[in-house]
């Protein structure tokens, strides 16, 4: 049986806290409880490698702190934890690019990871000097892509394409080992870029139904090209030891969103250019009505955050029971959060994680060496008055 791997997030978007922290996708990031400070998420990667996580996403975009400055920070306040950092081709050259993840793995010990983001808002990208319309980035992301995939393994590169033009291009710093690229994205343009090129084809929280169709349809894109990838998913998760408990926090973070708030969030979205988003919005509606979508998937966290809309919602088991639906259909790797994210990382690392392994379907990838101690008090002895 094939087990299954889970990394955690790292909120650099508008930082923190007990509400769910909206923007992204060319919407302001809202306020937040807990700003973005090293110290902090250290705490959420020291907290994460140790209940088992394998990375941590960083985001990208105009309203984040910068992914590679900030994880480059982090690897020093931690050990284990791989950093899944997100990083948009075309705002840096590709043989820097190439030479910056090569220095990011080799001076880390190999725990770099990459999430490649071609970018779904042009008018964000145009705050980068940008001005490329949607299939154009993905167009050049493929180029780029190319030349970095040739670069890492010690080839001399010369390349001459629409968007790039590299001459007699070596690297130095060769990463070891070679980064795994995931990628995302839910139009034609994405899948011929993911099958050529990705390791891992991530795709946000739908309902196993619709996840599967995704996986079907990269699959074979893949195959056309002689390969063969992961797949991952994006969700939020709110994990309770009774499932009263999970929905009492979903209704919770809901009566926290405005019905101000969320016209404003979603009109801000229905300007996106991303497929993705534009089905994340499907599933909410724009109401607080119906947000359950399929047995413990609720819609409630994208009414007003871009991106990832979709929280696994209840009981340990109940949600166990859901990770084993979305594995059925092909997913392997989990990239999920929740509010907050120190918090939630415990409630899903102490209550998810060892319920699944007794499934058999997750092993932690550096357990403990040292076990706890025995509380010194039950043994046997004398009674002192």
């Amino acid at each position: 049986m094939t087990k299954l791997t889970f990394h955690w997030f790292l909120p650099t978007n508008g930082g923190d806290g007990r509400q769910v922290v909206g923007g992204g996708h060319g919407v302001e990031a809202g306020a937040a409880g807990r700003p973005a400070s090293v110290p902090y998420l250290g705490q959420i990667a020291r907290s994460a490698e140790q209940l088992g996580f394998e990375a941590a996403l960083t985001p990208t975009g105009a309203w984040c702190e910068d992914a590679w400055i900030s994880t480059a920070m982090l690897s020093q306040v931690s050990e284990r934890l791989k950093f899944l950092v997100a990083f948009r081709p075309g705002l840096t050259a590709p043989f820097l690019s190439a030479q910056m993840a090569g220095s990011f793995q080799n001076l880390t010990g190999g725990r770099l990871l990459l999430n490649v983001v071609t970018g779904g808002e042009s008018h964000e990208q145009r705050m980068f000097g940008d001005f490329l319309d949607k299939d154009g980035r993905y167009e050049r992301c493929g180029e780029f892509l190319e030349i970095v995939r040739r670069l890492w393994t010690g080839e001399t590169v010369d390349f001459d394409g629409k968007h790039y033009q590299v001459e007699d291009a070596v690297l130095a710093q060769i990463p070891d080992p070679l980064p795994e690229i995931y990628f995302g994205g839910s139009s034609p343009a994405a899948g011929t870029v993911a099958a050529k090129h990705a390791d891992v084809y991530l795709t946000w929280g739908e309902p196993p139904a619709a996840v599967q169709d995704k996986v079907d349809w990269i699959k074979k894109l893949a195959a056309d090209e002689g390969r063969e990838l992961r797949f991952g998913i994006r969700l939020h998760t709110i994990a309770r030891d009774t499932s009263e408990e999970a929905w009492a926090e979903a209704d919770r973070l809901l009566a926290h969103i405005s019905p101000e708030e969320i016209e404003r969030v979603q009109s801000g979205l229905r300007r996106s250019e991303s497929e993705g988003q534009r089905r994340m919005l499907e599933l909410n509606a724009g109401s607080k009505d119906g947000l359950e979508i399929h047995p413990h998937l609720w819609a409630g966290v994208g009414l007003v955050r871009g991106g990832a809309g979709t929280a696994m919602v209840g009981s340990h088991s109940e949600i166990a029971d859901l990770v084993e639906q979305y594995a059925a259909v092909g997913i392997q790797e989990f990239v999920l959060s929740g509010y907050p994210h120190l918090e939630e990382s415990y409630r899903f690392g102490e209550g998810v994680l060892p319920e699944l392994a007794r499934r058999g379907l997750w092993d932690h990838p550096a357990p403990p060496t040292v076990r706890a101690a025995a509380v010194p008090f039950g043994g046997a002895g004398k009674t002192v008055a």
